[in-house]
């Protein structure tokens, strides 16, 4: 059966891929049969209204899914469409209480005029009463007038005519709501370097973060895609060579502690949230098994954060530095020396790591960016092991917070994430 999809205008290189991974984890087999990146809709094929439910109740892309009656580029043609499609089951919908809905995208039409395009369905013989609130059928007309790319944000004059109508029954919300719950403005504890909440759920959308499944970042920070995994069920924990990120700072004058437990404790999340520990991937201290089911990572980039790894530089001595008679990595608060490290051969080791600790057909969706700082084109990493599945649009002028950006301009970023086969 044919569904309508309709999507948020935001992150639109993300949209098909969060759509194809939902369908994936829910094990329905899904055709994209129209989608147009300048337009909110979008036409797939999946077997039934369980399947339609199922890929679209976790997506933090798309708004809501309907489905699809008629289309037409006028409504004698959507008419038509309609009793094609289900004239043979309007009988079931007669006396059932039912609410219809204009929606129009990038045009706009008069409250008379909406009016009249409801009326204009009485063929459809519904009996049942009209009720605003909580209707046993919801039906929507939707109006594409077409995307204006010279100015995008404004809507077409009224009178003009829509390029396409759609017409379709509503089936299920998705979880776009969350969003708002999870914003950064609003959670307890965050740095410069926290990434935004909704990119961090459409990741953890697209890794396939679910119940019983166990989920590691290995550059957790204050642990954003912590959070956006646990919301998805998956039990989680990360590591940071830097534990200082982390663990934050004690706060007095509220009696408690600032860091990564807070936000869980913030969100009564708490059980999924297995523990943090300070670490350094290239010389981690897990054990080389297949025991992870997903890694979603945001490795650090840039003259701001800087790649390092723990060691000594070349040339310097490794000596022992004993105080009051203990050696110094012995005492709270050591701080290992670090080193600088390449951002390409962090990826690999990233890859690396994947392979020896992804279970079978778990997945790894990792940032990186585009370009290094001498605006050369970074190559995207492969690995024989791995199975690339997206290769996201660069996101142009990322922000990682409403004041700083996580790149010099002209940087942006992809998703790279890949599926672990035998």
């Amino acid at each position: 059966m044919e569904y309508l999809i309709r999507f948020a205008q935001a992150h639109e290189s993300f949209r098909q891929s969060e759509i194809q991974a939902l369908a994936d984890l829910a094990g329905v087999k899904l055709e994209f049969l129209h989608y147009d990146k300048n337009s909110p809709f979008c036409i797939i094929r999946v077997p039934d209204e369980a399947a339609a439910r199922a890929v679209i109740t976790r997506s933090i892309i798309a708004k809501d899914i309907f489905e699809l009656w008629g289309q037409g580029t006028n409504f004698d043609e959507v008419y038509a469409d309609v009793r094609r499609r289900t004239e043979d089951r309007w009988a079931q919908y007669k006396d059932s209480s039912f609410r219809f809905t204009i929606d129009s995208f990038a045009g706009k039409r008069s409250s008379e005029k909406k009016r009249e395009i409801i009326q204009s369905f009485s063929f459809l013989g519904f009996k049942g009463p009209i009720r605003m609130k909580n209707p046993d059928q919801d039906f929507w007309v939707f109006e594409d007038y077409g995307l204006d790319l010279n100015s995008p944000g404004t809507p077409r004059p009224e009178g003009q005519e829509p390029k396409i109508i759609y017409f379709g029954r509503w089936i299920a919300n998705s979880s776009r709501d969350v969003v708002n719950k999870y914003d950064l403005k609003k959670r307890r504890y965050i740095s410069t370097t926290s990434m935004d909440a909704e990119l961090t759920l459409i990741t953890a959308n697209m890794a396939h973060a679910a119940p019983g499944k166990l989920f590691y970042d290995p550059f957790v920070g204050t642990g954003s895609f912590l959070v956006a995994m646990s919301q998805f069920g998956a039990e989680t924990f990360g590591s940071d060579i830097d534990g200082r990120s982390f663990r934050g700072k004690e706060m007095m004058e509220r009696g408690g502690t600032m860091g990564v437990l807070s936000n869980f404790q913030q969100y009564d999340m708490v059980g999924k949230f297995m523990d943090v520990f300070t670490s350094d991937l290239t010389n981690t201290p897990l054990r080389s098994a297949q025991f992870l089911d997903g890694i979603i990572c945001d490795p650090p980039y840039g003259i701001r954060e800087g790649l390092r790894v723990l060691g000594r530089r070349e040339g310097l001595k490794n000596e022992e530095v004993i105080i009051d008679g203990v050696p110094a990595h012995y005492r709270p608060g050591y701080i290992a020396p670090k080193k600088p490290y390449g951002f390409e051969a962090m990826l690999n080791d990233i890859l690396n790591f994947a392979v020896r600790t992804l279970v079978t057909n778990g997945r790894l969706a990792m940032w990186m960016p585009t370009a290094n700082d001498e605006e050369v084109e970074l190559a995207v990493p492969m690995h024989p092991n791995l199975e690339g599945l997206v290769d996201s649009s660069p996101i142009e002028g990322y922000q990682k917070d409403k004041s700083q950006t996580f790149h010099k301009a002209g940087k942006s970023w992809m998703l790279r994430e890949c599926t672990q086969t035998n």
